[in-house]
């Protein structure tokens, strides 16, 4: 595999959704039992996929905008990014498949996209 079977890994949430009202909704101890089974959860997929994690990434906090008209806080669906070697798109987004970013927490889905360089061309 070369730099072209580089993939970004981008999960979304909208914190608005029916699944985040259900996690707001759930007790302190409740919600302290499920982080602690996603939290597991989550070491066990990086373990499980070691040798395919490029960059182990990590969560994404407040945004800011810049534009044409300056810079403004903005609140986006980007949570969480992690960088993967695949051999391919497809198999690249298989990864992810029932991956505790939703199975266990509330998130909404994982974005994949290769990664272009200079000569993807």
């Amino acid at each position: 595999m070369g730099a072209k079977d580089i993939y970004l890994a981008v999960f979304t949430s909208n914190k608005s959704s029916p699944r985040w009202q259900a996690w707001y909704a759930m007790s302190e101890e409740e919600r302290r039992a499920r982080d602690a089974e996603g939290l597991a959860a989550l070491k066990a997929w990086d373990a499980a996929h070691r040798d395919v994690i490029v960059y182990e990434g990590g969560p994404l906090g407040p945004t800011k905008r810049t534009s044409p008209d300056g810079v403004s806080d903005v609140v986006n669906e980007l949570t969480v990014f992690v960088v993967v070697r695949a051999p391919s798109h497809e198999a690249a987004a298989r990864l992810f498949e029932n991956h505790p970013h939703f199975t266990i927490f509330p998130c909404d889905s994982v974005d994949v996209m290769p990664l272009l360089g200079p000569d993807s061309g």
